[in-house]
C-alpha cells in the first residue's frame, strides 16, 4: 500500500472508526453489484450507514436509493455532502 493509501485510511479511521479492512469489504462487495437492483442499493445504504454509526432516516435512505438507481447520484463531493447530510 503506498504512502498515500496509509495517510487516506488513517484519516477515515480517525473521522469515522471504520477500519481499512472494513472498507475493502465493502469495496468488493459492490465490484459486481447491480446498482439497478433496488434490494441491491438499498442493503449497500444500511451497510454503510451502519458502518459510519450514522443512523439515517427512511425518507434519507429512500432518496438515496432512488437517486442512484436512477443513475441520478451528483459526482461532486460538496453537492453529495449536502445530500447527506439533509
Amino acid at each position: 500500500m503506498s504512502n498515500f493509501q496509509d495517510k487516506l485510511f488513517d484519516k477515515v479511521q480517525q473521522n469515522s472508526d471504520i477500519s481499512p479492512n472494513e472498507i475493502y469489504k465493502v469495496a468488493d462487495s459492490v465490484k459486481q453489484a447491480d446498482f439497478s437492483d433496488e434490494k441491491t442499493v438499498r442493503s449497500l445504504v444500511r451497510r454503510l450507514a451502519n458502518l459510519a454509526n450514522k443512523p439515517i432516516s427512511k425518507e434519507k435512505e429512500d432518496k438515496i436509493v432512488e437517486s442512484i438507481i436512477k443513475n441520478n447520484m451528483p459526482m461532486d463531493m460538496q453537492t453529495l455532502n449536502k445530500m447527506f447530510k439533509k
